[in-house]
């Protein structure tokens, strides 16, 4: 028996409503299944991983707090679209129990997106934690709106030291995120290459560099600042005096299940224009 869960974003009026009606679709069939809400973290990652698929009901965002509750375990991600543009989500709500039915009929294919690992040091260069990446990590000015200096590093080489409001090393699917927004290129999502991305630089290296998989970056804060480390928009630490980031290519993948025969550039500029 396929076990399926459906995480929901609680705060969209239509999410709980649309995530019940795939439940019951789902139990109709003869399909076990689990509901939660995208905030529950305990709960998403105690079960989770025990599903076949997981169905999600909101927007990008209810995506990536999904994915960061499945690492290490590659389970297929379906996802039905109630956000703003929808990226990553593929599947409309007025279409969700038809092209679910599809997929327990065995149709749809399986599409693997890239993810970087971010390890967190403090100034005497102990790991204090590590983090998973599916969309982008970001180091940014905190409270106060005034540049930082960050200095980056690329396998070991000094590349340059930032003078911006951040930097930003996103994947191929986070290429169309804040990245796309501080003015970085589109990858395409099988990429497996990264973008370090700086933000707003003022008087500095302002160039946005391509970094193959093979490559680490090193990026460490200056010595007079504070900043604030973001990982795919819902994780956030502050990150003190001297600290630094290293961001490389992870051997875990967030795997999606397309239903849909479009492919990436089909529908890109519709989204950009939303």
């Amino acid at each position: 028996m396929k076990r399926f869960g459906i995480v929901y974003h609680p705060l969209n009026e239509n999410a709980p409503a649309l995530a019940v009606e795939i439940e019951s679709f789902l139990l109709s069939k003869g399909v076990s299944t689990w509901l939660c809400s995208s905030w529950e973290g305990d709960a998403l990652q105690e079960n989770l991983p025990l599903m076949d698929f997981v169905i999600t009901v909101g927007g990008d965002g209810t995506i990536l707090r999904t994915a960061q509750a499945i690492v290490p375990h590659a389970i297929p991600i379906i996802g039905v679209n109630l956000g703003k543009i929808g990226y990553l989500t593929e599947i409309e709500p007025d279409e969700a129990l038809e092209k679910i039915a599809l997929i327990l009929d065995g149709g749809g294919r399986t599409d693997e997106r890239a993810m970087l690992e971010a390890r967190l040091f403090d100034d005497q260069n102990c790991e204090i934690s590590s983090f998973k990446i599916l969309n982008d990590v970001v180091v940014a000015r905190g409270e106060i709106a005034r540049i930082i200096n960050v200095t980056a590093y690329v396998d070991g080489e000094m590349l340059t030291t930032y003078r911006s409001d951040g930097v930003i090393c996103a994947t191929a699917t986070g290429s169309t995120g804040y990245s796309m927004a501080a003015g970085g290129p589109i990858l395409h999502p099988q990429s497996s290459d990264y973008l370090l991305v700086p933000i707003v630089a003022h008087m500095s290296f302002n160039k946005i560099l391509i970094i193959s998989p093979e490559s680490v970056v090193r990026l460490r804060l200056s010595p007079i600042h504070k900043a604030i480390l973001s990982i795919d928009g819902h994780i956030g630490l502050p990150v003190e005096e001297g600290w630094s980031i290293e961001v490389s290519h992870s051997k875990v993948k967030t795997c999606f299940h397309r239903i849909n025969p479009k492919g990436f550039y089909a529908g890109l500029e519709q989204k950009i224009k939303r």
